[in-house]
């Protein structure tokens, strides 16, 4: 007797989903009654969101913590979908992380790593279901930064990642789009959120100039994770390329295309030079409080 083949279910992988951005998209698309699969590390954080997102009257997303870092992270989420019956109808690659200092300076092997989970995994994901994402007419949603655009002395090497992601993206969509399938990529500027922590960035408020010139200030730079969340899943549904939230950020871009490179080299360095300033600020600040 011929076994049944189960139905499959059609689901939205999103990547570095246990805070941030990722934990604003999942919101988002759930909310638009998609089923989902939250991938990061840190298994209770995704529980935590898989739990409110449930109680909010959606389907309880299936959680799989996964280290993205290593070769094997993309042959696995691909085995856990397949032994769930699940199948990826959008694709949404937010996980990534960087790192503030000079590169010769920093560890060579967390900026490899950063590369690995940035460039490496982001490209190994975006291709491993194409043919199923052709089928079901779906798409990918690519998480860049208005980085990509600029230059990043102080933030070279994920600077340079994050114009990778901008490349990589605007041609995939251009490649993918006659097989029905959507690549977006979506280039936020400033978002409080845990990247601050994790790149060595201090908590004290942006530089004024935040690594651009000063015809733009910071505030009208600055948008919530929801505010990016909800522009990147529009831009998706209307296959948008690229997507800028923040009016601010648009003139950034327009910006880059204008002024000489040189200024930008000059704006960012400028910018982590006063941040690692707040930075010794803040330490000395808090030696001096210490009981």
């Amino acid at each position: 007797m011929n076994e049944v083949a189960p139905k499959t279910r059609q689901v939205v992988v999103i990547t570095g989903a246990s805070a941030g951005i990722g934990a604003a998209l999942a919101r988002v698309f759930a909310e638009h009654g998609h089923d989902l699969v939250l991938i990061a590390r840190r298994e209770n954080k995704l529980d935590a969101l898989a739990d409110e997102i449930a109680a909010a009257g959606s389907q309880r997303p299936l959680v799989l913590p996964v280290d993205l870092t290593q070769p094997d992270a993309a042959g696995r989420i691909k085995a856990e979908l397949a032994a769930h019956a699940l199948e990826p109808q959008y694709i949404v690659n937010n996980a990534g992380f960087g790192l503030v200092g000079e590169a010769a300076q920093l560890d060579h092997a967390e900026q490899l790593a950063m590369i690995d989970l940035n460039i490496r995994f982001l490209t190994e994901l975006s291709l491993a279901f194409v043919d199923t994402l052709s089928r079901l007419r779906g798409g990918i949603l690519n998480v860049a930064s208005v980085a990509g655009f600029l230059p990043g002395p102080g933030m070279a090497v994920y600077y340079a990642t994050k114009a990778y992601v901008l490349s990589f993206s605007e041609a995939l969509n251009h490649e993918l789009i006659r097989r029905g399938v959507r690549v977006t990529v979506l280039c936020p500027g400033p978002v409080p959120t845990e990247f601050q922590a994790r790149a060595g960035i201090p908590r004290v408020p942006f530089p004024r100039s935040n690594g651009v010139p000063r015809v733009v200030g910071s505030n009208a730079l600055t948008c919530s994770a929801a505010e990016v969340a909800e522009a990147g899943y529009a831009g998706l549904m209307r296959g948008r390329r690229v997507v800028v939230p923040g009016v601010g950020n648009k003139a950034v871009t327009l910006l880059t295309r204008l002024l000489p490179r040189r200024v930008f080299l000059e704006a960012v360095a400028h910018s982590q030079l006063m941040r690692a300033r707040g930075s010794n600020r803040v330490l000395k600040k808090a030696v001096r409080e210490a009981p």
